[in-house]
């Protein structure tokens, strides 16, 4: 029973990691950018440039084709307190001068600044960057131009913890499951955010009571781990490091009800060794990446 699970959700898992390629054409875009800004505020560039890598990147749950990269680049605390000053929405300025201060660079490249970054986009992959006040206890400071603008508390190194340390607790499952239901995030437009699907993936496998299985196990991971997900329907989450609760909504209800069904009909396929209408039903759930035969 179940020859081509393993095989499968191994082939699968292989195929959303980034390639060597994108690897460098992400670190070198973000590279460059970091030392274009060195340029600007400081007048010389070096091999260290005040960046580091945040978000999918930073956690290392990126999902190939990465549509962009986050990257956090340290400030003065000169350079915050000039637009602290602003009457109006500083924050939205803050972005405005880096924005302006890269586009000698960059002049062939569309660029813009709002929210809370300033987005870079190259052909290949977009660089996102947050201008960042390093505070207290490795957390930092960052505008947030929204509702007339403010200053917000975040804590990466925190959430990348969070990642690490599960996925050394459960084997090394955390950051392949969180690719794959990122993966149905994409391929069936499901209304929730990357990290929070991080953070309810770490959730499942505190929860599971065999969670140091290897790729073996992983259809069944994929369908309990969209169980939990629909038990937390309306439900709240907490960032990592702040505390900040972030609501979860219930717009994704009807999806991850449907994927639930069909992760349950594929895992019956596999049981009973029905390879290629086992494929079909994860076709269903992760589009074309996931191999439809195996044996």
């Amino acid at each position: 029973m179940w020859l081509a699970v393993r095989q499968r959700f191994r082939q699968f898992h292989s195929d959303l990691n980034p390639t060597p390629g994108e690897v460098g054409d992400a670190l070198g875009k973000a590279f460059r950018v970091g030392q274009a800004l060195e340029r600007a505020y400081g007048g010389q560039a070096t091999d260290n440039p005040p960046i580091f890598q945040v978000g999918s990147w930073g956690k290392g749950t990126q999902v190939r084709p990465s549509a962009d990269i986050d990257i956090m680049a340290r400030f003065d605390r000169s350079v915050f307190e000039r637009f602290h000053a602003y009457a109006n929405n500083g924050q939205s300025s803050l972005l405005q001068e880096i924005k302006g201060k890269l586009e000698p660079t960059y002049s062939q490249t569309r660029m813009r600044g709002d929210g809370q970054v300033v987005q870079i986009d190259f052909n290949s992959i977009m660089v996102e960057l947050v201008p960042v006040l390093p505070v207290a206890n490795g957390q930092f400071i960052m505008p947030d131009t929204n509702d007339g603008g403010s200053w917000k508390t975040v804590d990466p190194a925190a959430q990348i913890r969070h990642i690490d340390e599960a996925d050394r607790a459960y084997n090394g499952n955390v950051r392949p499951i969180s690719k794959m239901i990122k993966r149905w995030k994409h391929e069936c437009n499901v209304e929730l955010k990357s990290f929070a699907i991080e953070i309810l993936v770490v959730e499942f496998f505190r929860g599971c009571p065999w969670p140091h299985h290897d790729h073996y196990y992983h259809d069944w991971y994929v369908r309990d781990c969209l169980k939990h997900m629909r038990s937390r329907l309306n439900g709240w989450i907490s960032v990592p490091g702040t505390g900040e609760f972030v609501s979860l909504g219930n717009d994704w209800a009807t999806k991850v009800e449907t994927a639930i069904g069909i992760a349950e009909k594929a895992c019956d396929y596999e049981y009973r060794d029905l390879d290629v209408l086992a494929g079909v039903e994860w076709q269903k759930i992760f589009g074309p990446r996931i191999p439809l035969r195996i044996l």
